[in-house]
């Protein structure tokens, strides 16, 4: 039988983990401190006051790169080496890195080195769950130490750069990438995405072992009409400026080196052209001072979306609103700048700009004086078994219970003789990964069968049937070359299959199902119509509830499925859980390590009711709030931030200490958080707030604080929240500024935003 786990082993391994996570893996420059920014930008000036145009205009390309690097006069390596390009993007060998910026150093005029990015965006080599998992376990330092995994692997074979983290706020869970980022809520989108960029960077951009993290697409690309991807948006500014530009302002704050451009047009204008967003908001207000990516092929598309009539139309453009290097699968558009140039389109300024923070971010990773990769470092790195127990650590507190009655989980494996495991994705490696991964290994990937089978040992008989097939896309994907197609099947008897799953179930102590979408039906180019489960998933499953045995349903997907009023006793979502995903499940469905993760989303009933948020507005008779709907009530099925534990919790003794807090200043909230169960848990306590009047109408909730504490049978704990002046103000479309009010504000605690612990306090004008 397994070793069983602890939250007290847990919490030492985590620690541990900690340790090795941030270590260097001393094949980079190990500087104690970056060199000076008069330093940087001195060398970067060097170089381009010795640049032509051409030589510019390729260090603001990025080329996509598949397979062999051509000729020394053809391909990949002839374009390197005649300085026609500055980063590639896709490779992921060591030894072709190596290649690749031999030839940029040794046959290349200047000898600048090349900028490797790659979408790391959940692992490399180790597999964490999806980013919409992460933001489940409502534990930034978790998710930051998950991350500086990624970054170790990532650099280690030579990457120095992520198209990641996804910042865009998703309310619509029709759209694939609500896989990417984290959820409905700004608030807890802006602590996972400055989690993240700590994590991928480590504590300066260019520190050992770590990698530049670039949060995307800006701006607003999470709402796009319909959930469609690639769609048009059109946002308020006060829904922008308070919803979907905080996390970026977060990412930014947390020192991200990067920004990636949205593909599409944000209230009709591109966002690789978007000038009011690249240059008025990133770097004037914000301070920014990296480079800016556009997604791929986004300055091209500027001839698409009906704004630039060539290629060097499109790149002046591009160039002067602020955008600095093309991502381009194919022609590249930066090749016509120098035309550009000559015909006054675009400033030669502007273009030293563009290429000077090129430059300057290659200076602070160490390039030039260490380009080269080791490759026996990068396998061992790869290979780090401590990293494969962060990813189980991550995967079981990213877990969130749904529904448990009659106490069903844990399962008590002493009762138990037989357990059926049954669906379409209970023993499917690829698909327990998830998307956007591309150097992984399936071998060492443990899904929920070969899980409980390794938890429960010799003395439960597993049974298994696969129940019912995945549906095949409309539309192929362009990825799924990339991350893998899933594993030829031999022809399945769907109708005889389900009958085998329902004897298995009648047979066995407790079923368990495993359903949900396969990895490429959820992320980019992969939005969905329906909230269905795909396939005759429905009909497997009412199937095996109606036996009347004990069934344990387990969700793996990114976003709220409809599962028609299912009446499985306990239902859990599982996500892709990652590389230790089956080893983590089966440590929670038996009591190893109790769930403790929450909804970063609101779960509707139905597609019908998409989108549907906590924290609407409060509009024209309130009381009819969940009755807007003709034939059926308005409320979820399952409220932002629900998630059940194994133990439960009570709520006390909450206060603010003062009652009239002057505009300006902050102020604390404090309550007590007991462990009521008789197990050791973890509760994550949430607080939310509602500002009675203002100058523009505000929401009926707002989480503004959360922490995720371990407590023993018994325990009590005082928590405390400090509320900030920047969490008491809000963009105001009225007056088309940052306001804080005077105002009464009502304040909640619990385990959801449906929290009942109440108080107040006041907003004054200072004295």
């Amino acid at each position: 039988m397994a070793t069983r786990r602890s939250l007290a082993w847990l919490a030492g391994a985590v620690g541990a983990l900690a340790l090795a996570a941030g270590a260097a893996t001393g094949t980079y420059a190990q500087e104690s401190q970056p060199p000076s920014a008069r330093e940087i930008r001195s060398r970067a000036d060097a170089l381009l006051a010795e640049m032509t145009p051409e030589e510019k205009a390729g260090q603001l390309t990025q080329l996509f790169q598949f397979g062999p690097v051509g000729s020394q006069e053809t391909g990949t390596a002839g374009e390197i080496a005649a300085g026609r390009v500055g980063s590639l993007l896709f490779v992921n060998d060591p030894e072709q890195i190596n290649q690749l910026q031999r030839i940029a150093l040794e046959r290349s005029r200047l000898k600048i080195p090349l900028l490797f990015g790659y979408d790391v965006i959940h692992g490399l080599r180790t597999i964490f769950p999806v980013p919409i998992a992460m933001a489940a376990t409502w534990d930034p330092p978790l998710v930051e130490r998950a991350q500086a995994v990624a970054a170790e692997e990532a650099r280690a074979v030579g990457i120095q750069w992520t198209f990641a983290p996804m910042v865009d706020i998703a309310r619509d869970p029709r759209w694939g990438r609500i896989v990417e980022g984290a959820g409905e809520d700004p608030y807890l989108g802006s602590a996972m995405a400055a989690a993240s960029v700590r994590g991928f960077q480590g504590p300066y951009l260019g520190a050992p072992g770590h990698i530049i993290a670039g949060p995307k697409h800006f701006a607003g690309y999470g709402a796009s009409l319909g959930g469609r991807d690639y769609d048009e948006v059109n946002l308020s500014d006060q829904e922008l400026w308070n919803i979907h530009l905080p996390p970026f302002k977060a990412a930014i704050d947390a020192g991200a080196g990067n920004v990636m451009a949205a593909y599409m047009g944000l209230n009709g204008v591109p966002g690789a052209a978007n000038e009011w967003l690249l240059t008025e908001v990133l770097r004037r207000e914000w301070g920014f001072e990296g480079f800016v990516v556009s997604d791929a092929n986004g300055v091209n598309d500027l001839k698409t979306h009906g704004v630039a009539a060539d290629d060097a139309a499109a790149a002046a453009l591009a160039v002067g609103a602020g955008l600095d290097l093309e991502m381009a699968a194919g022609k590249a558009a930066m090749r016509s700048l120098p035309a550009a140039l000559k015909e006054g389109a675009v400033s030669m300024e502007t273009v030293d700009s563009a290429v000077r923070r090129l430059l300057e971010a290659k200076i602070r990773l160490g390039l030039f004086d260490n380009p080269y990769v080791d490759a026996n470092q990068a396998a061992h790195v790869l290979n780090d078994p401590a990293h494969r127990e962060l990813a189980r650590a991550v995967a079981q507190r990213s877990t969130v219970l749904l529904r448990n009655e009659g106490n069903l989980l844990p399962l008590d494996r002493d009762a138990i003789d037989t357990v059926a495991v049954i669906g379409p994705l209970a023993d499917s490696a690829r698909d327990t990964l998830g998307p956007w991964v591309f150097k992984f290994d399936l071998d060492e990937t443990v899904t929920v069968l070969e899980g409980l089978r390794a938890e429960l040992g010799d003395n439960v008989e597993v049974t298994y049937s696969e129940g019912v097939r995945m549906p095949s896309r409309l539309h192929p994907s362009p990825f799924d070359a990339l991350e893998g197609q899933r594993q030829a099947l031999a022809p399945l008897d769907e109708e005889a299959e389900i009958a085998r799953a329902v004897g298995l179930a009648q047979a066995a102590d407790v079923a368990i199902l495993v359903l949900g979408e396969a990895q490429n039906m959820i992320g980019e180019a992969a939005s969905r119509s329906s909230l269905d489960l795909p396939g005759r998933q429905q009909e497997l499953l009412d199937a095996v509830v109606k036996t009347g045995k004990p069934v344990v349903l387990l969700l793996m997907s990114a976003r709220p499925l409809d599962l028609k009023g299912t009446e499985a006793p306990a239902v859990m979502t599982i996500w892709y859980p990652g590389t230790q995903g089956g080893a983590a499940v089966a440590d929670l469905l038996f009591g190893d390590v109790p769930p403790g993760g929450k909804l970063p989303f609101t779960w509707p009933q139905n597609i019908g009711q998409v989108p549907l948020i906590y924290s609407r507005l409060t509009s024209h008779k309130p009381q009819d709030a969940e009755r807007r709907y003709w034939n059926e009530q308005n409320a979820p099925l399952y409220p932002f931030g629900h998630g059940l534990s194994y133990s439960t919790f009570g709520y006390s003794d909450l206060r603010v200490e003062r009652s009239q807090v002057p505009i300006g200043q902050p102020v604390e909230v404090s309550m007590i958080l007991t462990n009521t169960g008789k197990v050791t848990a973890d509760e994550v306590a949430q607080l939310y707030l509602h500002q009675r009047v203002g100058t523009s109408a505000r929401p009926v909730r707002e989480l503004k604080g959360f922490q995720r504490v371990t407590l023993a049978p018994g325990e009590r704990r005082t928590l405390r929240f400090t509320l900030s002046p920047e969490d008491l103000r809000y963009w105001s479309q009225a007056r088309r500024e940052w306001v804080q009010d005077a105002s009464t504000f009502d304040v909640w605690v619990g385990g959801s935003s449906t929290a009942e612990l109440a108080t107040t306090f006041e907003t004054v004008a200072a004295r």
